[in-house]
């Protein structure tokens, strides 16, 4: 039996990591800051079974005794907002990279055998397009003035009109925010400590991650549990552009069972996966999705045609590399999974804090 230290374990992604180690016989360690923001008003309970160490990344002293024992690292604490990472940069690149450097110097005292690193899809930036004969462009970036005219979809070095494919790991990365620069450096980080020390260092790209258990009343985590308070609470979901743009959602069971399969499998070791569902979904299809789910139909999305900095037009995952080597597959989709979610989301007081963040990033210019 193995013991495993997760950072942020207890968040959102860590409990549902944590519950899956516990059902394969490890033993779990999680180490987590607590913030407000995310834990504020939580009702989520942790997995008994699991020790909880409270503590900052950044406290080289408390991370080092919370690793004594641990054989292995899954590293998911992170500050996660591409909006708010636009101004609180300093609070993004101090929890993220320094914590990151924190932690990583930590296991110079106490090494463990492998770390597996949650990164992002955002590292990417826009995903793969291509043109009309078939040719796959690498780095697409959408010009500010053509946003400003309400022209969404990016185009081809001449003004091509592209089509978005999947996105594999090959892509070269396009960092669009403050928020994809953090984690992008956690994970090379994570990978270059690996290689020089010798420890078994595994990298998840995870894509849009859903379910039950997100923080409901922050207003900068994902998309689904945004709409879901807003129609909670008898208000349309806010929808930046035109609610076309295409993501990846990915269940949370789904995504914790890869991190178990990226520290168990071997092959694993030095390489970086997309964790997603392989499939598509425009934004505004899930609104009314999840709207009709909760019974509120009539509360259609607000289309805000604005465009929101750090944002990206289409970006979904191709898995075949995680499917071949984690023998990873999807068992909890979207449309499949709705039902359970807005079960959940009825029990729980629900704050919304929409409006708020709009007008944050209004205020800073973040939005045009």
């Amino acid at each position: 039996m193995a013991r495993i230290l997760i950072t942020g374990g207890a968040g959102f992604i860590g409990r549902h990591v944590a519950e899956e180690l516990l059902s394969q016989g490890h033993a779990v360690r999680l180490y987590d800051a607590m913030i407000e923001q995310v834990h504020a008003g939580a009702s989520a309970v942790l997995p008994p079974e699991a020790e909880l160490v409270r503590g900052d990344m950044r406290d080289a002293e408390r991370l080092r005794g919370a690793l004594m024992g641990c054989d292995s690292v899954i590293h998911l604490a992170a500050e996660v907002g591409v909006g708010q990472s636009m101004y609180e940069i300093a609070r993004y690149v101090g929890a993220n990279d320094l914590g990151t450097a924190v932690l990583l110097e930590a296991l110079l005292v106490h090494p463990v055998e492998r770390i597996v690193v949650a990164s992002s899809m955002s590292v990417y930036g826009e995903g793969y397009y291509a043109t009309s004969d078939g040719r796959v462009l690498q780095t697409i970036r959408r010009d500010p003035a053509q946003l400003k005219q309400g022209r969404w979809s990016p185009t081809g070095p001449q003004g091509q009109p592209l089509q978005a494919i999947a996105t594999d790991e090959r892509k070269r990365v396009d960092l669009a925010s403050i928020y994809a620069l953090t984690k992008y450096v956690q994970e090379r980080a994570v990978m270059i400590f690996g290689q020089a020390y010798g420890v078994d260092a595994v990298a998840l790209r995870l894509f849009n991650v859903f379910g039950a258990g997100q923080a409901l009343s922050n207003p900068y985590t994902g998309v689904l549990a945004n709409f879901a308070s807003r129609l909670a609470n008898g208000q349309p979901p806010t929808v930046f552009e035109d609610g076309a743009q295409r993501r990846d959602f990915v269940h949370v069971r789904d995504v914790a069972r890869a991190f178990r399969l990226a520290l168990e499998t071997p092959a694993a070791a030095g390489e970086v996966f997309n964790i997603g569902s392989g499939r598509q979904y425009t934004i505004d299809r899930v609104a009314r999705l999840l709207a009709a789910r909760m019974g509120v139909p009539h509360l259609e999305p607000e289309i805000l045609h604005k465009a929101r900095a750090g944002d990206i037009r289409n970006c979904f995952a191709d898995i075949a590399h995680a499917t071949e080597i984690l023998d990873f597959t999807p068992q909890y989709l979207l449309e499949d999974t709705l039902d359970p979610f807005v079960e959940w989301v009825r029990g729980e007081i629900v704050v919304d804090r929409g409006h708020e963040m709009r007008q944050h990033l209004e205020q800073r210019r973040l939005v045009s």
